[in-house]
């Protein structure tokens, strides 16, 4: 997979996970596997998504993504962050300088990935399918 198609993932990632807060409450994913052709997240949620919520969840991330949004990192303290944010998903050795990726207005997290500069450079999102087993929703997404 290019660099780019990385980055322009891992971008719709942190959409699809404010959207996912915005929309259903739950919280971030826990966990994800960004893949070339198709990546996936999980959420902590009480039931699967109903036909319009997964409607809902894709519109909102294409909303988000046509906004052109440019995608921004500052530095922050890990004390201050750990105010602000989950630091669960870091790695241990993420050190006490912290960078919070920041997609426009719409959402900010602790990141150690790549990202693609604005939101224009990621095309359509496509909510490809999504399962629900023993309380963990899996939603499974496509570019382009």
């Amino acid at each position: 997979m290019s660099q780019t198609k990385d980055r322009a993932m891992h971008t719709a990632e942190h959409v699809l996970n404010q959207t996912m807060v915005r929309l259903l409450g739950c919280g971030r994913a826990f966990s994800t596997h960004i893949n070339p052709g198709k990546s996936k997240c999980d959420y902590r949620l009480d039931a699967d998504l109903t036909p319009e919520q997964a409607r809902a969840v894709e519109d909102g991330v294409n909303a988000v993504l046509a906004r052109r949004l440019p995608v921004t990192e500052e530095l922050m303290p890990r004390e201050q962050a750990e105010r602000l944010f989950d630091l669960a998903r870091l790695p241990p050795d993420a050190g006490q300088t912290l960078r919070i990726v920041r997609v426009g207005d719409y959402d900010a997290c602790p990141c150690i990935g790549e990202h693609v500069a604005n939101t224009a450079e990621i095309g359509a999102f496509r909510l490809v399918s999504h399962s629900f087993e023993g309380g963990v929703l899996r939603v499974r997404f496509r570019l382009g």
